[in-house]
């Protein structure tokens, strides 16, 4: 076995291997940019190695920087994470001229599977489903035109090389052709130094369903059932889940002998997932294979048991498996929601800043956080944004989602905008508890966007009598406190009004029991809880059942954070609301006559110059960030007054970037 190992990437997944390598006895070694110097990941590693700027291109995707900093500290192997040079070929050779062991699958076997047209050609001949569609890479638009029309529309166009979801667009008709071929191909340039594009048909209502194999030095191969990561946007995952509620026992098995037909076909050595997109009918395509391990692999831990690291680095070491396939089995469910820095009402754009306050949910049994983060830390605009992945346990589905909300709200992020709102959406959706899933299920059921739902009356009131009770207590808490003269002492009120937006909901509070009794719109509510002025998290119960409310105190108000819904409220004395209904509302500023950078970023271009007549729906600006291209485009007719910024300038959120007259 090992005694120290590198891992050659940052943030959760560096955390969760270094843990898993402390638990082994193994020492390890961090990697990281300028940028990362304080960042989680250094400071759990025993060592920690500076190897490049903040760009990746010239720090985490510097392999030669890396193999130096593992011969520099005498790391004997290394473990690259995912991403960055996870699936380099190059780089696992050059791991292996060094002398030095790769945790991971045979250079052979990342070129075969890295490439999708060489992949595709494998799979068919290893006896696995493919996809219809062109079998080489598509040169051009024209060409991509002709072939979209004799393969049939919708049509995928796609990187040859990478994942993650980049490098991906959907073409519906022969419109979208040039736009879309364009798009790829400089995304794919940019995210992976390779701009080939390969197009295939795109299977309507898919379901994206993946399986996990592990294979040894020893021709031993297995899998360990599968995952549903259908829940997607732009082709990124957000929500994933073992086992799937739309396979029965024969289609897991004829998902799980391809799987491992295929791995070994390639030869395949350690961690690997096949993913397949599945129709209606259940029937299953070949779509790509990760060499490496997944974002999502926790939700397989959770079920089987097993320590997917650990397996990694014992196969690596020379190890064979310790189980065969009859000993896999699945116990429960499990679910894995991506907690990202991102303001899901403006489009999913990148949320950059520092977080002012974080803190996971409270420790459970059946709740696992693997995060990158800490309260103080920055989220960067050269990497990925995510914060954490809340992963939960349950006895069968209905368990595990509830076990998911209830950790959701647990969460408290501050400093930058996040996506927790929108995943407990997603959570509750009727649609998504009946396990009736597809990849279109974000675009189907929030074709305009993401809006965050206005929280219905019952559950205003709910939230007032939550309000009524925090504010008793900070009340009460200064009346302790302050200086007074003796006979004269506050006597916080039992009458409070809790202002809602424009509504009022006058709340009676009564002292019972060790907690409250809240009279509200003729209903009374049992509220029990050990809450304390300055905690930022509610914890108790309402009416007998666990409650679970975000805090925080702005000014003489509160923001409350429950189930994906923010209240903003006010609570008053029955005088005090009185004279508060009398003060006039402020305006908004009117920007409707400037184009904004909808998240800080990279002005790639200006479609336009100043005095230009425009039309609606045409380009006017591309913006990257994240290494993703947004496309923005002119909302009405008009003429461009001014340009208030420049190609190559770095914009922050809300940023003019030109004026309309």
């Amino acid at each position: 076995m090992f005694g120290k190992i590198l891992i050659a990437n940052r943030g959760e997944i560096a955390c969760r291997v270094i843990r898993t390598a402390r638990r082994m006895g193994i020492s390890t070694v961090a990697v990281h940019s300028v940028a990362d110097a304080r960042a989680l990941h250094v400071r759990m590693a025993d060592e920690a190695v500076e190897i490049g700027p903040p760009p990746s291109a010239q720090s985490y995707l510097d392999s030669g920087a890396v193999i130096a900093a593992a011969r520099r500290t005498g790391a004997e192997a290394i473990h690259p994470g995912y991403g960055f040079l996870a699936e380099n070929a190059g780089f696992v050779e050059a791991v292996g001229a060094a002398g030095i062991a790769f945790i991971g699958p045979p250079a052979s076997a990342i070129a075969a599977m890295g490439d999708k047209i060489e992949s595709k050609r494998l799979a068919a001949r290893a006896g696995v489903s493919t996809v219809p569609g062109h079998d080489g890479e598509v040169p051009d638009a024209g060409q991509a035109a002709e072939i979209a029309a004799g393969i049939g529309y919708p049509v995928m166009l796609k990187a040859t090389a990478g994942g993650g979801g980049k490098g991906m667009r959907i073409a519906h008709s022969q419109a979208d052709i040039a736009e879309a071929f364009r798009a790829t191909s400089s995304e794919a340039r940019s995210s992976f130094g390779d701009d080939r594009i390969l197009i295939e048909k795109y299977i309507e209502e898919p379901r994206h369903i993946e399986i996990q194999v592990l294979a040894d030095a020893h021709t031993n191969v297995i899998h360990l059932g599968e995952r549903e990561c259908s829940i997607q946007r732009r082709h990124q995952k957000v929500i994933e889940e073992a086992p799937s509620p739309a396979l029965d026992a024969a289609t897991r098995a004829a998902m799980g002998e391809q799987a491992v037909a295929l791995a070994r076909a390639v030869g395949y050595v350690s961690a690997g997932t096949v993913e397949f997109i599945m129709d209606r009918e259940r029937h299953f395509y070949f779509l790509e294979m990760n060499t490496r391990l997944q974002v999502e692999h926790p939700v397989t831990e959770m079920v089987t048991g097993l320590d997917l690291v650990e397996a990694m680095i014992r196969i690596a070491a020379g190890e064979p498996l310790a189980l065969g396939q009859e000993a896999v089995k699945l116990f429960g469910w499990a679910m894995e929601a991506r907690v990202y820095a991102e303001d899901p009402q403006r489009g999913f754009m990148p949320s950059i800043g520092r977080l002012t306050r974080y803190r996971e949910p409270p420790p459970a049994a059946n709740v696992r956080v693997d995060s990158g983060v800490h309260e103080g830390g920055e989220i960067s605009i050269h990497y990925d944004p995510m914060i954490a992945k809340a992963v939960t346990w349950g006895e069968d589905r209905a368990a595990a989602a509830a076990a998911m909300r209830a950790a959701l709200d647990g969460f408290q992020i501050r400093g930058v905008n996040h996506n927790i709102s929108f995943l407990n959406a997603v959570m509750a959706h009727p649609r998504f508890l009946e396990g009736r899933l597809s990849t279109d299920f974000i675009a189907e059921e929030f074709p305009d966007g993401f809006m965050a739902a206005a929280p219905g009356r019952a559950e205003v009131v709910r939230l007032a009598a939550v309000a009524a009770v925090i504010h008793r207590r900070v009340v009460g808490r200064e009346a302790a406190i302050s200086g007074q003269l003796a006979g004269h002492e506050a006597v916080p009120g039992t009458i409070w009004v809790v202002r809602a937006g424009t509504d009022d909901y006058p709340v009676v509070l009564r002292d019972s029991g060790g907690g409250y009794e809240a009279t509200v719109e003729g209903g009374t509510h049992r509220i029990v809880s050990d809450w304390h002025p300055g905690a930022a998290l509610f914890e108790g119960t309402l009416d007998g059942a666990p409650v679970r409310v975000q805090v925080d105190r702005i000014g003489p108000g509160y923001t409350l954070f429950h189930g994906g819904v923010e209240l903003r409220v006010l609570v008053l004395t029955p005088r005090a609301a009185a004279l508060a209904a009398l003060m006039p509302v402020k305006a908004s500023p009117d920007t409707s006559k400037f184009l904004l950078s909808p998240m800080p970023g990279l002005l790639l271009s200006l479609a336009v110059r100043e005095g230009q007549e425009i039309k609606m729906g045409e380009v006017l600006a591309v913006v990257e960030a994240m290494k993703m291209e947004n496309v923005l485009r002119a909302a009405r007719d008009g003429t461009v007054l001014a340009l208030h910024a420049g190609p190559g300038d770095s914009l922050a959120a809300d940023q003019a970037i030109l004026e309309f007259g």
